[in-house]
């Protein structure tokens, strides 16, 4: 069977049991709305544009704070990778940062940036740049030696070897932070829009939330994961998929 259709029928067989569940009236509809009202308030949504205007919003966020996470981790990375002294002092400090959830820095995003958008971006740069930071410093660092012995032999050296071999050899690596930053930062943006003024979807989640409308709550909430998934599932698992192939990392299908 194949595996759209098992994914299907799985789900399937959760929406029935969400629905059997609201039947039974164990919780109030307040609590536990039908999948049908939650699938109605979905399609209010876009058909006022009002979710439309939030996706689009978050996507702004996200993409802005990616880009520079992306630059900021794979330069901190190759320093971490290249300067001893900065692995051993700097590494250490954002090592440790990494384990800090995105939602920490919250309130230091609105103490600084007040409640912009600057805040959310903020925490979406801090949510994907550890992550990639720390891949990009473990690919350069696990480039195998016969490499370099061989490019060395060849007359390569300096910023010829480093960019010619090194960040080459380093890609898988970075393919997978990239794909986890993006993660982190999907999280990461969720949680900063959620204690900002708007809009976004953690912004009318939170505004849902308020005014205890569950359906849209539910929705929501729904959306997020199915984004999420089918960006990293249609974008970023191809891109990493393909990149391990070319690199012999993993068996051709």
């Amino acid at each position: 069977m194949p595996v759209v259709i098992k994914r299907i029928i799985f789900f399937a067989i959760l929406i029935l049991i969400w629905q059997g569940i609201f039947l039974l009236g164990i919780w109030p509809e307040s609590m536990i709305p039908s999948p049908f009202t939650v699938a109605e308030t979905i399609v209010a949504g876009f058909a006022d544009m009002t979710l439309v205007y939030d996706i689009l919003a978050s996507f702004r966020h996200l993409l802005i704070g990616l880009a520079v996470s992306l630059v900021i981790g794979t330069l901190l990375g190759v320093l971490l990778a290249k300067v001893k002294l900065a692995d051993e002092t700097l590494g250490t400090m954002i090592l440790a940062l990494q384990s800090v959830p995105s939602i920490v820095w919250v309130p230091l995003a609105i103490i600084w940036f007040g409640f912009t958008e600057a805040s959310i971006i903020f925490v979406v740069i801090i949510g994907g740049t550890f992550v990639m930071t720390m891949n990009m410093r473990i690919g350069i660092k696990n480039v195998a030696p016969i490499y370099l012995k061989a490019a060395r032999t060849m007359g390569s050296k300096g910023m010829d070897l480093f960019f010619k071999v090194v960040i080459p050899a380093s890609i898988p690596h970075a393919v997978t932070g990239v794909r986890l930053a993006w993660a982190f930062s999907w999280r990461a943006l969720m949680a900063g829009e959620m204690l900002s003024t708007g809009p976004g979807l953690g912004y009318t989640l939170s505004y849902a939330s308020d005014f205890n409308n569950m359906s849209l709550v539910i929705g929501i909430i729904i959306m997020i994961g199915v984004i999420g998934s089918i960006v990293d599932q249609l974008v970023f698992q191809r891109i990493e998929n393909k990149v391990l192939k070319r690199w012999g990392m993993e068996e051709a299908a």
